[in-house]
């Protein structure tokens, strides 16, 4: 016995360097196959549907830790991995998506970003929807704070990709889809751009419908700026229609202006009620203002600038809103011009011919009736009139060769006369005018057409 103590305490130190060779090789050849394991499950699974998923190996088995969105596709990713060549046991640690109840998806617009939040169905959707806020809003920032969850209405996509299409409409607002239920709320970025919400809403999926749309219009606004020194008048904003348009650009200006007209309107929808009564009434008193500014958002008129003398700025406050249709709101911000400087009588009579010569004096046909429309027109005259205080002024009157003789001629000094009250009733003596008519003895022009019986028709203003 002690013979084979002996022996064996001379070999089994051997054994120590033979273990850990075998526990070398063993590691080894442990890894590689474990790595193939992992690169063959996860191939396993390419065609399945999973989030979070985490592939652990130990030696053949395999512990699959993922979040399925149906039970299905939990079951199909389990048998996926347990059909790889080579796997002893699939540890199932896989779980279902939590189901949302009810389904919320939101998308808000504020200034500077797109945020998308609540749920969606699927990675792949998810980031198709944060592709299509970025196309729709090109340039503006999208934060996706969105989280995945089951229990999404059919032809979700469809309903979220169209309601995308809208964000861009929006200046600000929120969109939000609560299971098939879809409201709306904001402001919308253009005009028209509300209608064309409503419009496209109409097309959602069969079985979504609308809670709630409150989106809001932008103000319907037109300005029209007068410059003196420019010698324009300068439209923008927006008209209903080219017919409203061509009414107020040409032939209310036309009416009330000799300046030039710089016109930037757009046609759009969404005017308010009795928008051109009301507009072409504003225009008369801007017509009136030395310098000023009309601005007409939605129901409201706000007109500020100079007029030319204390009278004219009292009469336009006062007669402001009486043209303008019921529910509207006007806001009358008339100053004074400073007075101009006195003149003598030459070139008080050269302001006159100016003056008359880019704007006439116009009656009611066949009567002495001032037109109000020419207001602005005799606001120029008075102002000229008052430079010049210590000149007598003859007022002329003309008509064309229409009607009999003494017709007309009674018919010129009636208007004559007409403009006289008209610059009394402003605050000038009476006695530095006289009434004259010469009915139609002294044309400007021949009266076998209509422009030469207009040029005919006429006021002058002659200092004596």
């Amino acid at each position: 016995m002690q013979k084979l103590f002996r022996w064996a305490s001379k070999w089994w130190p051997g054994l120590i360097p033979l273990a850990v060779m075998w526990g070398f090789a063993a590691w080894n050849n442990t890894l590689p196959v474990e790595a193939d394991l992992s690169a063959r499950s996860s191939a396993a699974l390419k065609d399945t549907v999973l989030d979070k998923t985490r592939i652990a190996v130990d030696g053949r088995d395999i512990a699959l830790a993922a979040d399925a969105f149906s039970e299905e596709g939990r079951r199909d990713a389990v048998m996926a991995v347990d059909m790889v060549p080579g796997v002893r046991l699939v540890d199932d640690r896989t779980r279902l998506v939590p189901e949302a109840k009810p389904f919320v998806w939101n998308a808000e617009r504020d200034v500077v970003r797109v945020t998308l939040s609540g749920s969606a169905p699927l990675p792949s959707m998810k980031a198709r929807l944060t592709e299509a806020a970025r196309k729709e809003v090109n340039g503006v920032e999208v934060a996706d704070q969105m989280g995945l969850a089951r229990g999404a209405p059919a032809r979700f996509e469809a309903a979220a990709m169209l309601l995308l299409d809208q964000i861009g409409k929006l200046k600000d607002g929120k969109i939000t889809i609560t299971d098939t239920k879809v409201n709306l709320s904001g402001m919308a970025r253009d005009l028209g751009g509300r209608e064309a919400i409503a419009a496209a809403l109409k097309n959602l999926p069969e079985g979504f419908s609308i809670a709630a749309n409150e989106v809001k219009a932008p103000p319907y606004i037109f300005q029209a700026y007068k410059d003196p020194v420019a010698a324009t008048v300068t439209l923008t904003g927006y008209v209903p229609d080219n017919n409203v348009h061509a009414a107020i650009a040409t032939s209310a200006l036309r009416k009330f202006f000799t300046e030039k007209v710089v016109d930037n309107l757009k046609a759009s929808i969404g005017a308010p009620a009795s928008f051109n009564t009301a507009v072409v009434a504003a225009l008369g008193a801007l017509s009136r203002l030395s310098t000023g500014t009309l601005v007409v958002s939605d129901r409201e008129v706000k007109l500020s600038g100079d007029a030319l003398y204390e009278g004219a700025a009292n009469d336009i406050r006062a007669g402001l809103g009486k043209d303008f249709p019921k529910n509207w709101q006007y806001k009358p911000e008339i100053t004074v011009k400073p007075a101009a400087g006195p003149v003598d009588g030459t070139v008080c009579q050269q302001l006159f011919t100016e003056l008359l010569n880019k704007g006439k004096i116009r009656f009611a046909a066949k009567r002495a009736d001032i037109d109000p429309d020419s207001a602005a027109i005799l606001d120029h005259l008075i102002e000229t009139a008052l430079r010049c205080p210590t000149t007598n002024i003859e007022v002329a009157g003309h008509t064309d060769a229409d009607g009999e003789d003494s017709f007309n001629q009674a018919l010129s000094e009636k208007r004559a006369q007409a403009v006289i009250d008209y610059l009394v009733k402003a605050g000038l003596p009476a006695t530095r005018f006289a009434a004259v008519g010469h009915g139609a003895t002294q044309p400007l022009a021949g009266n076998d057409t209509d422009e030469g019986k207009a040029q005919n028709r006429r006021i002058e203003f002659l200092v004596r």
